[in-house]
């Protein structure tokens, strides 16, 4: 199965930014900002059609000032080895440049599908240049204005025109996937769950190149568990644009009910293990901060887990729910505290609550503290049930939901967990108007 991953090429200014933004705002998926979690937005997940598939965008390569960027370069190469097919934008208004010509020559050299899109194309002399782009040798090209939206749609049919349907067998095994940055030891730890439980049935292909799946028994039942760990291509400059191993875990997520995020006890947390786990929670799955290394702890280990665990509140405020192993791969030491998280977060994933239950929990926190009146109208809570699982899915109707401000729907969040076991996993509150 294809990975129907996008990668969009190009000198600095050509205007890839702005296409990126257009194809995620304006084909469903937009990633929306979680409180506490910055991020560089170099990929995101969108849908056309059906058709579902990773974009990814790179940096500008850029020789005129006789330099050239070698990390800029890598994240380029980086991202068409792992696209299935290459956007090449260029800008319509200027023509070709010795960038564009440098670009050419590295896309060449791939096996990879390239449509060319001709971007700024909002004027005649802008459709006077676009035939000069055709010198490139490429077989397609699209004239396109990102920002005024125009010719995307044909761009988009060509660029999935060969994509596959998003639609998998289903395998009703509980799936969980290890995400999180290099080096934090998501291997060793797949490692270790493995030889813990001694019992691998069998090895299955995953539905990417990057991934693999394995068979894990564990108390006599078969879970899936998805390993992404490593980049595929070796060297240090590979190694260090850690931001690159988010694609990798975006996959791997996607295909979870549970994340495992590793951190390593000897770095402590750094920005990119909030930017994976933001990633984790916009897909609305369960997840069990894995915090591996715990061997290289030599000081009080009451007292250092105490210190984590604050720090674990303060830098992952976004998500207090979630549950919290100290283990240590390479040792094995704790690693049997790790499964009894999994399957408890699972397990509260997929809870199913009673209307009465929640009508009666949503209605006293209501009588306990009324939300302040807005422009002088107040809000009326009709009617509460539950519409889904995996994450959990409350619908709450009211007479206008735009009474509704962020904190009294965390107020009321806070109140359905205090009342039942939401541990582990999101919950999504939907306020809708009476009838709709």
């Amino acid at each position: 199965m294809k990975k129907n991953t996008i990668c969009l090429v190009g000198r600095p200014n050509v205007g890839k930014s702005t296409l990126f933004n257009r194809l995620v705002k304006k084909k469903i998926s937009i990633i929306e900002d979680i409180p506490g979690v910055t991020r560089d937005r170099i990929y995101a997940s969108g849908v056309y059609e059906d058709k579902s598939f990773y974009l990814i965008d790179t940096g500008g390569i850029d020789i005129s000032d006789g330099t050239f960027n070698e990390e800029i370069t890598a994240q380029v190469e980086i991202g068409i080895d792992e696209s299935d097919v290459i956007i090449f934008v260029v800008d319509g208004k200027e023509g070709i440049t010795s960038n564009d010509i440098l670009i050419r020559d590295m896309l060449r050299k791939t096996n990879k599908k390239v449509i060319v899109a001709i971007n700024k194309i909002d004027n005649k002399l802008s459709e006077e240049n676009m035939y000069d782009f055709y010198t490139l040798g490429f077989d397609e090209y699209v004239p396109i204005s990102a920002e005024h939206n125009i010719g995307i749609s044909d761009l988009m049919d060509k660029v999935t025109e060969n994509f596959d349907d998003s639609i998998l067998e289903e395998d009703n095994r509980l799936k969980f996937s290890v995400i999180g940055r290099p080096n934090v030891g998501k291997s060793s730890l797949v490692n270790a769950l493995l030889n813990e439980e001694r019992v691998i049935v069998s090895d299955v292909a995953g539905t990417t190149r990057d991934s693999i799946d394995t068979v894990l028994t564990y108390d006599k039942n078969e879970y899936i568990l998805i390993d992404t760990a490593g980049l595929r291509k070796k060297g240090k400059i590979f190694e260090s644009v850690e931001k690159y191993s988010l694609l990798r875990s975006m996959r791997a997520i996607d295909r979870s009910d549970v994340c495992l995020l590793v951190i390593n006890a000897e770095e402590g947390i750094i920005e990119h293990d909030k930017h994976i786990a933001g990633y984790a929670i916009e897909a609305g799955k369960a997840i069990v901060i894995v915090v591996n290394k715990w061997d290289t702890i030599e000081t009080d280990k009451d007292a250092t887990m105490k210190k984590w665990k604050q720090d674990i509140k303060n830098n992952f405020q976004f998500m207090p729910y979630a549950k919290v192993c100290f283990l240590s791969a390479k040792t094995r030491k704790r690693i049997s505290t790790l499964m009894p998280l999994v399957l408890e977060s699972y397990e509260n994933a997929t809870k199913e609550i009673k209307t009465s239950i929640l009508n009666d929990i949503i209605m006293e926190a209501f009588m306990e503290t009324p939300p302040p009146s807005y422009k002088g109208k107040k809000l009326k809570i009709y009617f509460t049930h539950q519409s889904g699982t995996k994450p959990p899915r409350f619908d709450i109707e009211v007479n206008s939901k735009g009474l509704i401000h962020f904190s009294y729907e965390r107020y009321l969040e806070n109140k359905i967990r205090q009342n039942i076991d939401f541990s582990g996993t999101p919950i999504i509150l939907n306020f809708k108007n009476k009838g709709e």
